[in-house]
């Protein structure tokens, strides 16, 4: 039986910050993305600041208004990277089989080296200790024999906790909880389970696995599989293959955004971020766009697209983008952030009929602004629209995210 750990470092941003300003230790503290706009909302809080009803996602004046004494620190990633890097050389100690779930989470499969450190939890009491005694951080853990068990247990006990679940306890432990407590279930993936009396994670369990695959499609077999412990999703290692799968960028608005043209400002700046990726990279054209969505509310929504005829050009992607987000999207909520992902890269060759005029004058003048802005920078040159809001104008919006193995989010 395999054993996997779930490493969470709590509350990550807030503690470094503490670390590099401890004139802050005893206050009230939160990491914003921005503080001088509303670009800024709060990515993470002290448990002082928790205590005052800071929560993750606020605004900053809503914040303040909560907390006026807090301290707020700008996020400064390199750093929190740069301490996560360190902190995974301590994993390194027990195995390479390391699966990073963002910057502060991970897990480990540990099962070839438990007989010889004393097993899961004497492996997990190591690392928890020498992340303190190097780095002053606090971890919690969760033990089990896979990963959804791992990722519950370590969410049971924060702060600096260590929780094993197993095939013994976790009928008691698990299936009590709220069935949103299990991972991928979503604000909307909950509401349409209450809706048919399933509200615990026993009660997914329990349920018909037919029944759940007719109200929810694939989604409902990953949830019964994961409710009763039948995932057998491997850790993988970092040596894995690292062929990339799609290329995405994403932006919060510093304002909530309650109209179309408003949206289609930022999806104009994704989509052309993620086209000038794509071209950097090589990676060729996509048959695949995605849109996501942030509402201000922070439930996710998305949809994604097959093409019969894959694209890479920046006005293709960008128009894509507008027309899935116009299919999907209904306004229940204001908007707060948008992604923008193409995927599913045509094999060598597999375009080279693409003879169409239109494409060939989208390509050629998609290759000169890219050169333009390899020369003088990404805002050399920007649609005119963009103009209308001028911070958006001003973002940079050059960085992204590369995906190197198939995504599994609660999307509605």
């Amino acid at each position: 039986m395999r054993t996997i750990l779930h490493s969470d470092l709590n509350n990550f941003y807030a503690s470094v910050e503490t670390l590099r300003h401890p004139e802050f230790r005893d206050k009230p503290l939160a990491v914003f993305g921005s503080i001088e706009d509303r670009h800024g909302i709060v990515l993470a809080k002290n448990n002082l600041a928790k205590a005052f009803g800071v929560k993750t996602g606020d605004v900053y004046w809503q914040a303040k208004q909560k907390c006026p004494d807090l301290q707020e620190v700008q996020a400064d990633f390199s750093a929190y990277y740069d301490v996560s890097s360190q902190i995974s050389e301590i994993y390194e100690q027990y195995t390479d089989k390391i699966e990073p779930f963002g910057i502060d989470e991970c897990w480990l499969d540990v099962s070839g080296c438990v007989k010889y450190f004393g097993g899961g939890r004497k492996i997990a009491e190591l690392i928890s200790e020498e992340i303190k005694r190097k780095f002053g951080l606090t971890v919690s853990v969760g033990i089990s024999w896979n990963k959804i068990f791992a990722k519950l247990g370590s969410d049971m006990k924060k702060p600096d906790a260590i929780t094993e679940i197993t095939k013994e306890n976790y009928r008691t432990l698990i299936w009590k909880l709220p069935a949103e407590n299990l991972l991928y279930v979503g604000r909307a993936t909950k509401e349409k389970l209450n809706k048919y009396n399933i509200f615990t994670i026993g009660d997914i369990a329990a349920a018909d696995e037919k029944f759940l695959c007719d109200k929810l499609g694939k989604w409902g077999e990953y949830l019964f599989r994961y409710a009763n412990g039948f995932d057998d999703s491997p850790v993988a290692p970092k040596s894995a293959d690292k062929t990339v799968k799609s290329v995405g960028n994403s932006l919060t608005s510093y304002r909530d955004l309650t109209n179309f043209e408003e949206v289609k400002l930022l999806l104009i700046l994704l989509g052309e971020s993620v086209a000038a990726r794509v071209r950097q990279g090589h990676y060729g054209k996509a048959h695949t766009v995605k849109v996501s969505v942030t509402d201000s509310f922070l439930a996710t929504h998305g949809k994604q697209e097959r093409l019969s005829v894959p694209i890479k050009n920046a006005k293709e992607i960008c128009e894509r983008a507008c027309r899935l987000f116009s299919e999907f999207y209904d306004w229940s909520a204001p908007v707060r952030a948008v992604g923008v992902s193409v995927s599913d890269f045509a094999n060598e060759g597999e375009d080279l009929f693409d003879f169409a005029p239109s494409a060939q004058k989208n390509e050629k003048l998609d290759e000169a602004v890219y050169k333009l802005k390899e020369k003088y920078g990404h805002n050399c040159l920007q649609r005119a629209e963009i103009l209308k809001d001028k911070r958006f104008f001003d973002m940079d919006v050059t960085g992204g995210h590369l995906v190197f193995s198939d995504d599994k989010k609660d999307e509605r």
